[in-house]
């Protein structure tokens, strides 16, 4: 738990439900901004307006910072939204993890 006061940020990923297909972002209010993704009246998110949501989280991760958020962003979204997702998930499903 983070002290009050303190701002974090949101990288998620989204899935539409209509296609299957993924966005990737950041924000610092992760509610809203989902809100904002699945209201057509909203036009500051083009990108998951052009595929038919709805949309709903599919992965989340919290950052300390706005840089760090955008850096892992990038990171994502270099590999390919669909490659981080699978990459994850094997991570996560390997025996011997702390």
């Amino acid at each position: 738990m983070r002290a009050p006061g303190i701002f974090m940020f949101w990288v998620y990923i989204l899935h539409s439900e209509t296609t299957g297909e993924h966005y990737c972002g950041h924000t610092a209010d992760l509610v809203n901004r989902l809100r904002q993704h699945n209201d057509p009246a909203y036009v500051f998110t083009r990108t998951t307006k052009k595929v038919p949501g709805p949309w709903m989280v599919l992965w989340q991760a919290e950052c300390a910072t706005r840089s760090e958020a955008m850096a892992l962003e990038k990171q994502i979204k270099k590999q390919g939204v669909s490659r981080y997702l699978r990459r994850a998930q094997s991570a996560e499903s390997r025996p011997g993890r702390d």
